[in-house]
């Protein structure tokens, strides 16, 4: 889209030059130009000398970075062009310190705009260029540190059916339907970069009632949510990471809280739990790194993480919503 933007930009400002200094050229000196001075033969030279650079001259010496070698040049062509209007067009006969100063700028000035026109359009371009290598970087970044989340998440659920299989398989089918909820998301929905708070939330529901079932009698989950408004988007798969975090190293016998509120357009995530600090450094740490290069690539200054790992574990996310 831009580079259409670009071209029609570069067209536009062409037109309108050529017609201004058209005007100026016969209307500001009206009498001289249009009775003695065949300016309009020269204009169409003058043409060939802009578009030769703006297409050849310009680009190949840009790219050899030959910028001294290419002013020499420029004023060459400069200086014949304005001989060649003095001598052969207007045959005014004047000498050649007067022929350039009277008739030089009619070749300079084309020549200078258009060059700084065509450096302008090209730094433009380089820009996109960069922003677009970024943002594909960014995409596959992002597949990248989800895919890391995804099978975890997948792989302890999976787990949970297979337990209940054996132990209570009346409950099954409803836990294969949470299941497949959650695959659904992790699938599809959250190829996204933003998806409804409403759909992530339920995703982190049915991961936490999984969660219930997998550490019945042996860890507590207090699980609240405060929301009054679900018309917002999220980034999916951020949460997770926080809350399966504080069930992987929670110790047994301890209570899990997990609070969710959004206020204000500021969506906080608590997660609180005991842990074993000679347990917790190296595998707790490869999830909040990549929690953080999601944040960082999607959110920028528009988050806030703390973490705290005193009496209890404690992690805090604030996000500000779309």
């Amino acid at each position: 889209m831009n580079f259409f933007n670009h071209k029609i930009s570069k067209i536009l400002i062409h037109i309108l030059f050529w017609t201004l200094f058209v005007f100026v050229s016969l209307f500001y000196f009206s009498d001289y130009y249009w009775a003695e001075n065949p300016f309009l033969q020269y204009l169409s030279i003058l043409v060939i000398i802009v578009y030769v650079n703006d297409f050849a001259l310009l680009p190949y010496f840009e790219k050899k970075k030959w910028y001294t070698l290419y002013i020499l040049i420029i004023a060459l062509i400069s200086f014949l062009a304005t001989q060649l209007y003095c001598n052969v067009f207007a045959q005014c006969g004047c000498s050649v310190a007067k022929c350039l100063s009277d008739y030089v700028w009619q070749t300079i000035v084309p020549i200078i705009f258009f060059s700084f026109v065509w450096m302008l359009f090209r730094y433009l371009e380089k820009k996109d260029e960069v922003e677009e290598i970024q943002r594909k970087h960014t995409e596959m970044e992002l597949k990248f540190l989800k895919s890391q989340i995804n099978p975890h998440v997948l792989f302890n659920n999976l787990n949970t059916i297979y337990s209940y299989s054996l132990e209570k398989p009346a409950q099954v089918p409803e836990l294969i339907l949470m299941l497949s909820n959650n695959l659904k998301h992790v699938l599809y929905e959250s190829n996204a970069t933003f998806v409804p708070l409403e759909k992530e939330l339920t995703f982190i529901d049915n991961y936490i009632a999984f969660q219930e079932i997998r550490t019945e009698g042996i860890k507590t989950i207090t699980y609240q949510k405060s929301i009054v408004q679900f018309n917002y988007d999220i980034a999916p798969l951020l949460l997770i990471t926080i809350i399966e975090n504080a069930f992987k190293h929670s110790t047994i016998d301890t209570t899990i809280d997990i609070h969710i509120s959004v206020e204000n357009n500021v969506l906080e995530c608590v997660c609180t739990n005991e842990f074993d600090a000679t347990k917790i450094a190296a595998e707790e740490q490869i999830g909040l790194q990549n929690l953080k290069k999601r944040l960082e690539l999607i959110y920028k200054d528009k988050y806030e993480l703390h973490i705290e790992a005193k009496a209890k574990y404690r992690v805090t996310l604030k996000l500000q919503l779309t």
